[in-house]
């Protein structure tokens, strides 16, 4: 018998997860302890509930520059050893509880500086609390594994230190490399220097890019950059025409995005409330799987979209009547996607993930 589509049996599903930052996934109550321990003092609300209805109201705005503005209170909780491995550890067991058995968390480095940690000390607690939310989670019966993307910020002028950062902890859970940040005027090009450097040495990376800004963001990643997956890429669509009778027609780049299997981290929501999309109804995710691109299912950040990646499955469900053979491939499309060894992914899809689906297809 089949599982209904509802949100608790989506929670049981194996998922994998992309494209998810640390520092817009902290459950309101730790903003706020961590706040209090600091000595933080702007944060716009005091209660736990009162903050995750600002944060989702002020990341609501239709901007993604407005949207970024409200980082600047996670940020500010996580410059300390004691904040940045408890917010990587309870990130590993919100996933692990959501029923993620894969995830691939990022944050940038260069922004928790401000209380004297050196860039290889900030890693060091992120992943040191990764590890102790994966354990945390194994004690309550739920596997997850968790690999870190150090992200560079595309208005400054650092991608090649944390690019060299990445490759130097790429044996101890740091699995990629990402640049972030408002796309409009810091085109990916501006950090060739820190693609080549990758490229170099044989290690993955993913970019920002056709989210804000489109096809030349998009074109520029991959003619110039070379990366292995898109940030986001929600806007390749500018390069798909849709006829009268309903034929569609791809240009020379989506083609070429869809041909090499270039991956699509997709994050419905949080395309939403940036502006990338109007509404869920008109997000491209349903056409982009049909036209077999490689498209994945993210949550982006889930304290700013009050999201989780059940419920951004729920969410598709619910606009395209997807059904759990669709989840399915989509989690599949992730896995394969995965930034570790490639007979790891195979043993995480067929040991773990199909496994999981079809109990649920029955």
């Amino acid at each position: 018998m089949t599982a209904p589509l509802d949100l608790d049996y989506l929670r049981r599903a194996p998922k994998v997860l992309l494209h998810d930052h640390l520092d817009g996934g902290l459950r309101p109550g730790t903003v706020a302890e961590l706040a209090a321990e600091c000595g933080y003092t702007e944060l716009p609300a005091e209660t736990a509930d009162e903050l995750a209805t600002w944060f989702r109201e002020a990341a609501d705005s239709g901007s993604l520059e407005l949207y970024l503005e409200t980082f600047a209170h996670t940020v500010a909780v996580m410059q300390t050893p004691v904040g940045l491995r408890r917010v990587a550890r309870e990130c590993a067991e919100d996933l692990a509880a959501d029923g993620v058995v894969y995830a691939e968390v990022r944050f940038a480095p260069e922004q928790h500086l401000e209380s004297g940690l050196s860039l290889d000390e900030v890693v060091e607690h992120v992943l040191a609390g990764f590890r102790e939310g994966e354990e945390s989670a194994r004690a309550q019966g739920r596997e997850i594994r968790i690999g870190c993307l150090l992200t560079a910020m595309r208005h400054a002028a650092r991608s090649r230190e944390i690019a060299e950062l990445t490759v130097r902890f790429r044996d101890r859970g740091v699995v990629g490399f990402d640049i972030a940040g408002a796309e409009a005027g810091y085109p990916p090009s501006r950090h060739l220097d820190a693609f080549e450097y990758m490229r170099t040495c044989n290690a993955h990376f993913t970019i920002h890019a056709g989210e804000a800004f489109g096809l030349p963001s998009i074109h520029e990643a991959i003619a110039f950059c070379g990366t292995d997956r898109l940030g986001h890429g929600v806007r390749i669509t500018d390069d798909i025409t849709v006829g009268p009778d309903g034929e569609m027609t791809l240009g020379l780049l989506a083609n070429y995005v869809r041909d090499k299997r270039i991956p699509l981290e997709l994050c419905p929501s949080s395309n939403v409330q940036t502006g990338a999309v109007a509404n869920l109804e008109e997000h491209p995710f349903d056409l982009l799987a049909r036209l077999r691109f490689r498209v994945t299912v993210n949550t982006d950040n889930r304290l700013m979209s009050d999201t989780t990646m059940s419920r951004e499955m729920l969410a598709l469900v619910n606009t395209f009547g997807y059904g759990w053979s669709d989840l399915e491939r989509f989690t599949i499309n992730a896995m394969k996607s995965a930034f570790i060894p490639f007979d790891q992914r195979l043993a995480l899809i067929d040991e773990v993930i199909k496994p999981g689906y079809a109990v649920l297809i029955g």
